[in-house]
């Protein structure tokens, strides 16, 4: 597949999810497929950035200034999460994530090589036991998200999961019609497997069985 030409680009509205991965990005996800909305939870391929009109987790949350300079028209959203209640999600995650991350010889696909050590760094396990470490990668990006929109109010929207009127903020931003509903809060504790778990055709498929595209190559240039 050939990259998006200009065209295509400025008829895609797309709504990105620049918040770190464990802050209730699948939760977010499963409550915009009840809305009616196409949704990748990741994605790796041309194919899923095409389909999808909502996108979260890897790559966004990492290379959100290039998608935004490849998709004029979209718009962003940061989902707040209490960090403490990151921290213990986040530190989970990675622990089971870390050889795959850090192999030479394989592991985990590139892309998500690439972004998970852009924000996490050559992590090592006293890294991960440290609560400042964690939280140091937490507000850095933050920052860098907070900056980046800063002047962006008419594409950009921080809300809290536990906000009632969430649905509202989002409706504001994306200009779609939304109805109200609560937010649904799943993968809590250790569990992360809603999103592979379900099955939807509202649902995108993040690769192309297994593969992945070199989206530096093919959407980021």
């Amino acid at each position: 597949m050939n990259r998006p030409n200009s065209a295509d680009m400025l008829e895609q509205q797309k709504l990105f999810v620049v918040s770190l991965p464990r802050t209730a990005t699948t939760s977010f996800c499963l409550a915009m497929i009840e809305q009616g909305f196409k949704v990748a939870h990741t994605a790796y391929t041309l194919e899923a950035f095409k389909n999808a009109n909502v996108i979260a987790d890897t790559p966004v949350f990492n290379d959100y200034a290039a998608l935004d300079k490849i998709y004029p028209q979209a718009k962003f959203v940061y989902i707040e999460r209490d960090a403490e209640q990151w921290l213990v999600s986040i530190r989970q995650l990675l622990s089971r994530m870390k050889n795959n991350l850090q192999r030479s010889d394989g592991g985990f696909n590139p892309i998500l090589k690439r972004c998970y050590t852009q924000v996490f760094g050559h992590f090592s396990d006293s890294d991960l036991n440290s609560d400042q470490y964690l939280l140091d990668c937490f507000y850095r990006h933050q920052q860098q998200v907070t900056e980046y929109f800063s002047a962006r109010e008419q594409d950009f929207v921080r809300f809290n999961p536990d906000d009632n009127n969430w649905w509202q903020k989002i409706a504001q931003l994306s200009s779609q019609p939304m109805t109200k509903a609560p937010f649904p809060h799943v993968n809590i504790g250790a569990k992360v497997t809603s999103w592979n778990e379900l099955k939807h055709p509202l649902k995108v498929d993040s690769t192309r069985n297994g593969r992945c595209d070199d989206l530096t190559v093919q959407l980021y240039r």
